[in-house]
């Protein structure tokens, strides 16, 4: 081990005590004065700081430098140690013996590391290196800490798309692909559905110290799953159990089997109810139902039916409703077309090519394209965005548009509130029942049986609805908080928005007089504003 470094020694002469400082070698340090004052400072030195100072500051080959007249008595080699506030590495530094000073053996300078608080990790080679040739004023490290082997995260690989928001898959021209549905996840009877990587613990290291250092907390993953699925006997791999579609719901894997419809849903099947998907390769004719726990793809055309989905709803054709079709589904509504039909999506959007002469709501967005892609008639409502070519018509057709509130929200507020007269009116009715039967009980008349429990019943129902109306106003306030006004909704019209057209966004209301085009509506200040698009 080379002395690169600068570095100095005290000589102790008849005339005093001197230091001699030795310059860096080729590209060593010099010696610190900070060092060198902690040094005199320990053995109780007295000298001339500035004089110091300045010969440090200017050495270019050995110099020598009296720091007092007085004789110290000799010092023995001597050490610093240095341990990071980590406690990862433990450096020690040695200074030369005065004349008649002693030199440390190997193992005096590991008892020097030992009273710096260092009890594990020596580097033996460096060690050996500073026995065999001193290298002084320098910071050696001597021990190392035995780093942790961190873990691993447990990791799940699912097989399947687990984006619920993922929008279909566009063509050229704006309409959907049907062929190319990302939005529903077939499966099959034995299909690999989900693979779990376990974690892997880490192992503790050893600081200098001899204390251990954890490894970082790995997180630990299980496959949860519903019915219909079982997992590999190590528990690592998911299979589904039958054909159908699958999903991930708050990281919990289900698989709905599919009850296939080969040709209309009409007299021949009848009402179509499953606890799964449901798929119809025909059509779905007036006046019959379909009502699934899963998804519902219909190949053909939708007429004045009723369909409900606890998933999503695909009709690769579209709804004539004739104004008794209805779509209800938890999740997102994908149809060719929509005329003359309600359709609600709760917690998803709604994507279609025209919508005409319904009542649409979705709590996400409603997006409107393909070659088509207009609204016209009827109201279209969501929580988000409404996004479409055209809006209205050249024949002035009312057509609502309403964006920033969440029309679940919105659609419970109206049930309530319309709840309360209805209510009133009975509650007014009992009370009228009440009078008239009290009046007799006080005048003495005898009343039967029927009549007393009549009186009773009132009462009791009195009591029921003023109750029911109590948690109702309740109810309503919480949704009023819900409904807040947010300047969060946004639409957007690539085209044309006719005049005839209500824009309504978070409760601010504009009214399309004249044709625009390109335009996006947006709400600032309280009021509708309109943007070039």
């Amino acid at each position: 081990m080379a002395q690169r470094n600068g570095y100095f020694r005290l000589s102790i002469r008849d005339n005093g005590t001197w230091m001699v400082i030795y310059p860096p070698q080729e590209d060593g340090k010099p010696v610190r004065f900070d060092m060198v004052d902690a040094y005199l400072t320990k053995w109780r030195i007295g000298y001339d700081k500035k004089t110091l100072s300045d010969a440090l500051g200017t050495v270019r080959e050995k110099k020598e430098l009296r720091l007092t007249p007085e004789k110290i008595h000799p010092i023995d080699e001597s050490s610093l140690v240095f341990v990071d506030t980590n406690h990862l590495s433990a450096e020690i530094t040695l200074f030369p013996p005065t004349e008649g000073g002693k030199m440390f053996s190997r193992d005096e300078i590991i008892g020097e590391l030992v009273r710096g608080g260092v009890k594990y990790g020596l580097v033996e080679e460096r060690l050996n290196a500073l026995v065999n040739e001193r290298e002084y004023c320098t910071a050696i490290e001597l021990a190392k800490a035995t780093l942790p082997i961190e873990g691993k995260n447990a990791k799940i690989t699912y097989h399947f798309n687990t984006d619920l928001t993922l929008k279909p898959k566009m063509l050229e021209d704006g309409s959907v692909d049907f062929h190319t549905l990302d939005t529903i996840c077939p499966v099959k009877a034995g299909d690999l559905l989900a693979e779990l990587e376990p974690a892997v613990q880490g192992r503790p290291g050893i600081d200098v110290c001899g204390k251990p250092i954890k490894p970082m907390k790995v997180n630990n993953l299980i496959l949860r799953h519903a019915n219909r699925i079982h997992l590999s006997e190590d528990g690592l791999k998911m299979y589904s159990d039958v054909s159908g579609h699958v999903s991930l719901v708050d990281d919990k894997v289900f698989v709905s089997d599919t009850y296939e419809v080969p040709a209309d849903v009409d007299s021949s099947t009848g009402d179509v109810v499953c606890e799964g998907n449901v798929e119809v390769k025909g059509n779905v004719r007036t006046g019959f139902k379909i009502d699934a726990k899963g998804d519902v793809i219909v190949h053909g055309v939708v007429e004045g039916a009723e369909i409900k989905a606890g998933g999503q709803i695909v009709l690769m054709r579209g709804i004539q409703g004739m104004s008794r079709g209805k779509l209800i589904a938890q999740g997102n509504i994908i149809s060719k077309f929509i005329e003359s039909a309600e359709v609600i999506s709760r917690y998803g959007y709604v994507h279609s090519e025209a919508i005409m002469h319904s009542q649409v709501s979705a709590k996400t967005d409603v997006i409107v394209g393909g070659k088509k892609g207009f609204i016209s008639g009827g109201s279209t409502r969501c929580g988000q965005l409404i996004e479409a070519k055209t809006v209205g018509s050249n024949m002035g057709t009312n057509t609502l548009l309403e964006v920033g509130i969440d029309p679940t929200v919105a659609e419970e507020y109206r049930r309530l509130e319309k709840m309360i007269p209805e209510l009133e009116v009975e509650k007014e009715s009992c009370v009228q029942n009440i009078v008239l039967l009290a009046k007799k009980i006080k005048q003495g008349e005898q009343l039967p049986v029927d009549k007393l429990l009549l009186f009773k019943q009132s009462q009791k129902r009195v009591t029921e609805i003023e109750k029911q109306i109590e948690e109702i106003d309740q109810r309503l306030d919480e949704l009023q908080d819900d409904m807040e006004m947010k300047e969060n909704g946004m639409i957007r019209v690539s085209q044309t928005a006719y005049s005839g057209c209500k824009i309504t966004i978070s409760g601010a209301v504009y009214y399309v007089k004249t044709e625009l085009s390109h335009a996006r509506f947006v709400k600032e200040r309280g009021d509708v504003k309109i943007d070039a698009y």
